[in-house]
């Protein structure tokens, strides 16, 4: 297995950090850059506890980080910040990967949308893979399954952990103003919202909240069945899909996030049913830094490289 070289450009940020974490752990790839214009200089094994090495963190521009010359990038950059990167990249040539994990080209007929374990019949060997949204990818697992029995459009309540709000100060990441506090925020059109129903090809209703804690989702969906069903069948719908993906594991019980936080896979289970069989709930559950984003970025890395999808993740 030949070694390929990948960077990384926004390294500073929560996800950035889980990224570096898996790249240490991978058999098949070396860490070329990481750029971070807040910690420009500085070694990087001072900031993450498994790197072992000399690489110190770069403040690269697009052209900068095209002229890297890398098999893989990653950008784990705010939305509407990717598209010079792209542009550059594009303009250098080369078979170099981009996955980006922000939310600017999830609409993009052209890139590769990364949830592999629902979409892997639309992969034809993209070099341009935009990674899912956390909540996304939690909503479309509870809902993918069964969409084809619905009488409506399914309804999602979710809740993350603040580190969903990056490292930038904002009311949603202030664990003073979090502390025994429930925030709900962007309570119709939220860009998960419009991400799972493009991808779903249904309409979805989503209302997201921050909670004081720092890691893991949940995402809690009202579905209304088209004709009465039983639980049995509802559950076989999923063991059906999942079966054979190691990282969506179907539980009986709905799914807690503090049984999540720091696990690589996704959760779902409940299964609650009424008792005409008409409506079901079904919980989603993930680790929103891992499963919900360098996990995923992992999954999709290790894809286009051509390696096992499930190189370095512990499972």
């Amino acid at each position: 297995m030949s070694t390929k070289t990948i960077g990384i450009v926004g390294a500073r940020g929560h996800t950035g950090a889980e990224l570096i974490r898996l790249i240490a752990r991978h058999p098949s790839l070396t860490l070329a850059f990481v750029s971070s214009r807040e910690l420009e200089g500085q070694r990087l094994a001072e900031h993450n506890d498994v790197y072992r090495g000399e690489l110190r963190y770069v403040n690269l521009d697009p052209a900068g980080v095209a002229g890297q010359g890398v098999d893989v990038v990653i950008l784990a950059l705010p939305n509407g910040k990717a598209a010079p990167y792209v542009e550059a990249i594009d303009k250098a040539g080369g078979d170099t990967v981009i996955v980006d994990l922000s939310a600017d080209y999830r609409f993009d007929e052209r890139w590769y949308y990364g949830l592999p374990e629902l979409y892997r019949d639309r992969w034809r060997g993209e070099k341009r893979v935009s990674n899912p949204g956390c909540y996304a990818t939690a909503i479309q697992c509870s809902i993918a399954p069964i969409k084809d029995l619905l009488a409506a459009p399914p309804v999602s309540f979710g809740v993350s952990g603040y580190s969903g709000a990056g490292t930038t100060p904002s009311d949603r990441n202030d664990p003073d103003k979090l502390r025994d506090n429930l925030m709900p925020y962007s309570l119709t059109g939220h860009m998960h919202e419009k991400e799972a129903s493009r991808h779903l090809g249904l309409p979805v209703e989503f209302m997201p909240h921050v909670a004081p804690h720092f890691r893991g989702l949940t995402v809690t969906t009202n579905l209304y069945l088209a004709k009465p069903h039983r639980r049995e069948d509802i559950v076989q719908r999923f063991q059906s899909r999942f079966d054979r993906e190691k990282l969506i594991h179907v539980v009986d019980e709905a799914p807690w996030v503090s049984r999540i936080a720091h696990k690589h896979h996704l959760e779902v289970g409940g299964f609650a049913l009424s008792a005409d069989g008409r409506r079901v709930v079904v919980v989603a559950t993930l680790d929103n830094l891992l499963k919900g984003a360098a996990t995923q970025a992992m999954q999709n890395v290790n894809r286009s490289l051509g390696f096992d999808e499930l190189t370095a993740i512990p499972l």
